[in-house]
């Protein structure tokens, strides 16, 4: 019955050969991922409503304290249950999917959209009358009283115009909260939180407190305490509850339930001695740092190096099965997608499909740098396949000496046409972090954390990637109009010449450099305004104690309590600036054909009239194209972005000389589906694009530009700043499933894949392996494919939760045969 349902979500025979390769979820994983998916999303109250509780019960406290407390108010009051199919147990919300508020970050928007979440294009919520009125009668606590209004003010005079136009792309860092990491879970399961709990008793006994440095880790150690209190309580309420139920249940599920009242008993609080220990105390772990805060892309790190012990201990002595197995990290998968997050209406344009990119790594080396891949690592890809779920994100990090059988399962899912897993490659990733700082044990246990960005889980800070957008193609036209950005008509860099004015490309090309240096700096002014305000305002204190060295430092991660601090932004649009620089190039300072005052009245009427569109099929269709191998343009594209790259090094972060090694910035292409949003808002370009397009996505090149196949696209993106590009070099590829149809055609594919890491140092590849026909036709009748899953960039996302308008643009990336 099960395998007959599950085929029925397959769209074609490769996809169907594939998924009867991985098998089937067990018949109640099966009914268990149909109830979540059939879930409708609601805006959930209750959080708001104890953070406001706790919050005036205690404002007077250092706001450590005050945070501590608020986790100990929601855990030890919102709504738990259980439901009848799971075996892991632990909710962020009052019920699946719902999505709880954060008031303390912010409530503007919510309160502002609370009639339009249900009328959005994409990204829909629901929400009740009585919700509406809980959030308004919590409202007046809140106003002027949050992370969003704080920054606000902390933001300087000069900057206000970037933040007007919204011109970096903020929203989101300063309605919600950082994560972008992955805590230390291994240090969790072999110590339990009691090892944590003791190390901050330690700490705070040894304080001098003479020493005004003191007072802060006094608080900060109590803080740690309270929080690890309200864990063990919400475990324990969960041993209560599952107890209860058992009274009533069936046999079967009587002794299920009196088994997870045993585990939750135990764990987190204490080691874990089981893998169904070790999944419950993680998925604690998981949920609770999303109930602390609404930070996204909290990861779950190297999985099958952390878990592995425990399952092969439990292998040997008979307590698990490998199929036992496999039901139960199916559970956890579909517990992961239970977690929700509500984002403004202009966020959801950069991060369209509501994605929380809770990132699972497996594969890679270990620390002696041998091949990692062990019998778990199979064991993951078999349930992912089985659950075709968009969350969570699979990596499989890529190394030369990469099991070959792990490679060929690893493609077997990405047949499944749900985009994943994606690769990292350990052979630029490594030497990379080494030549940052990183020592090198740790840079061979790194974890991909969201989307393709990168750390050292348990060790490393805040926001690896996901600070500033810089719209490249934007920041040209603004260089092209003397420092005024032509959509909002204000001046955003002093003026360094109008392009009508130019008399050679070199003039453009130091008007570009003055512009993107300028603009670089005041990113950053915005980029500090704003962490300050999040170290002040909303540390997170769970977060902080599971990440080395915070207990031994007495700090937040905030404050620079990690080991490692490095962070960077996203750069938008890179194939756009590339085609576009070669276009002005050639068309108009060597062949002639344009004059400046001809292309710059044809991009700010959008190509009107005849001679419009001639123009605009010059630029697409005369001038190089990034992409195709043409050094042309990806030498330009190298050059205009190694400005960047070297100016955002000179300005460490807020963390610098406070602990942390690095506390430096770096660059990154994660641009997620900002492509979108920042399309919306950007006029027309010299590659010809339309105004209010989406723009090029990641670094992959603008859609249909690539004629000349997949590696002429590899050998494109291998020109770029790669070993600079720390913060992630992300590339998407989409092939028709029938490409991969015969064995030989998927050699092709992992040939083509280990040429691209080995030999042209790629950082990053990800395939969605489904037809333009099928996307088409999911557009005009939803109803028909629920579970077709999509690449959107570094994240996967159901295709019917998309707004038109990010349906399109994956509709019209170029679709590559091997």
């Amino acid at each position: 019955m099960t395998s007959q349902r599950l085929t029925q979500h397959y769209t074609n025979d490769v996809q169907t050969k594939s998924q009867r390769h991985f098998g089937y979820l067990t018949e109640r994983m099966y009914a268990y991922r149909d109830r979540v998916l059939d879930k409708k999303p609601y805006i959930d109250a209750e959080r708001a409503i104890l953070a406001t509780e706790s919050y005036q019960e205690h404002q007077e406290k250092p706001n450590v304290l005050k945070r501590a407390y608020m986790l100990k108010n929601i855990l030890e009051k919102m709504s738990l249950y259980i439901d009848d199919e799971t075996m892991i147990v632990g909710n962020q919300a009052s019920s699946d999917k719902d999505a709880p508020i954060f008031p303390e970050y912010t409530l503007e928007f919510v309160l502002n959209e609370l009639d339009l979440f249900e009328k959005r294009d994409g990204d829909v919520f629901y929400i009740t009358e009585e919700t509406k009125r809980q959030l308004r009668e919590i409202a007046p606590f809140w106003e002027n009283n949050n992370l969003r209004s704080r920054a606000g003010v902390m933001l300087p005079d000069e900057v206000q115009v970037y933040m007007e136009t919204g011109f970096f792309g903020m929203e989101g860092k300063m309605n919600s909260g950082d994560a972008h990491l992955a805590v230390n879970y291994q240090k969790l399961l072999e110590e339990g939180l009691i090892g944590f709990e003791e190390r901050a008793r330690q700490a705070k006994a040894s304080l001098d407190l003479i020493d005004p440095a003191s007072i802060d880790k006094y608080h900060f150690y109590d803080s740690v305490l309270i929080t690890i209190e309200a864990v063990k309580i919400y475990a324990e309420r969960f041993v209560r509850l599952a107890k209860e139920m058992a009274q009533k249940a069936p046999m079967k599920r009587q002794k299920e339930l009196l088994q997870i009242a045993d585990i939750c008993a135990r764990v987190p609080y204490y080691p874990a001695r089981t893998f169904a220990e070790a999944v419950q105390s993680v998925w604690f772990i998981q949920c609770i740092l999303q109930i602390e805060s609404n930070g996204h892309s909290l990861s779950y790190g190297r999985f099958d190096q952390y878990m592995y012990p425990y399952v092969k201990a439990d292998l040997e002595a008979g307590r698990e099965t490998e199929e036992s197995i496999v039901e139960r990290l199916t559970n956890l998968w579909i517990k992961t997608i239970t977690i929700n997050k509500v984002r403004s209406q202009s966020h959801t344009f950069s991060s369209a499909g509501s994605p929380l990119y809770q990132n699972v790594t497996i594969g890679g080396q270990t620390r002696d740098k041998k091949d990692a891949v062990n019998p778990l690592s199979y064991l993951v890809l078999k349930s992912v396949a089985q659950t075709h779920l968009p969350q969570p994100n699979l990596t499989v990090r890529y190394h030369a000496g990469l099991d070959k059988d792990f490679m060929n399962e690893a493609i077997e899912v990405m047949k499944l046409g749900f985009g994943m897993p994606a690769f990292n490659n350990d052979e630029v990733i490594i030497p990379s972090f080494i030549t940052k700082g990183v020592l090198e044990e740790d840079a061979y246990d790194y974890s991909a954390i969201g989307c393709v960005e990168t750390a050292v889980p348990g060790k490393w800070g805040y926001r690896c990637t996901g600070m500033s957008y810089m719209n490249f193609p934007k920041v040209l036209l603004i260089t092209m109009n003397d420092g005024i950005d032509p959509a909002s008509g204000k001046r955003f860099t002093p003026a360094y010449g109008h392009f009508t004015e130019m008399k050679s490309f070199e003039d453009l090309q130091k008007a570009w450099e003055k512009s993107l240096r300028y603009l670089t700096r005041m990113s950053v002014i915005v980029e500090n305004a704003i962490d300050i305000s999040l170290e002040r305002e909303v540390p997170d204190i769970l977060c902080s104690a599971l990440t080395d060295d915070c207990i031994g430092r007495g700090k937040h991660l905030k404050e620079g309590g990690a080991i490692y601090d490095y962070i960077s932004g996203l750069q938008v649009g890179i194939a756009n600036l590339s085609d576009s620089l070669a276009a002005i190039k050639k068309l108009v300072f060597e062949d002639k054909r344009l004059t400046t005052q001809e292309l710059w009245e044809a991009l700010q009427s959008d190509f009107a009239g005849e001679r419009g569109e001639e123009i605009r099929q010059m630029l697409i269709n005369d001038a190089p194209k990034y992409g195709n191998d043409d050094d042309y343009a990806d030498q330009l594209v190298r050059e205009a972005y190694d400005i960047y790259v070297d100016e955002i090094a000179k300005y460490p972060n807020t963390r610098y000389g406070r602990g942390p090694i690095g506390g430096i910035r770096y660059s990154g292409t994660s641009s997620i589906s900002a492509n979108v949003g920042q399309g919306r808002g950007t006029l027309a370009t010299p590659d010809g694009r339309h105004a209010g397009t989406p723009l090029a996505e990641g670094c992959s090149p603008s859609h249909n530009m690539d004629k000349n196949g997949p590696t002429s696209v590899l050998k494109s993106v291998s020109k770029l700043p790669t070993e600079e590009i720390v913060g992630g070099v992300l590339l998407n590829q989409k092939v028709n499933p029938q490409t991969l149809a015969k064995e030989e055609d998927k050699q092709k594919l992992i040939a083509l894949l280990r040429t691209f890491f080995n030999r042209l140092h790629g950082y990053h590849i990800q395939y969605n392996v489904v037809s333009r026909e099928t996307l088409i036709d999911a557009q005009k009748h939803p109803e028909k494919h629920r579970d077709l899953i999509v690449r959107v960039a570094g994240y996967s996302a159901f295709f019917n939760v998309l707004s038109k308008a990010t349906q399109d643009d994956i509709i019209a990336r170029t679709e590559h045969a091997l």
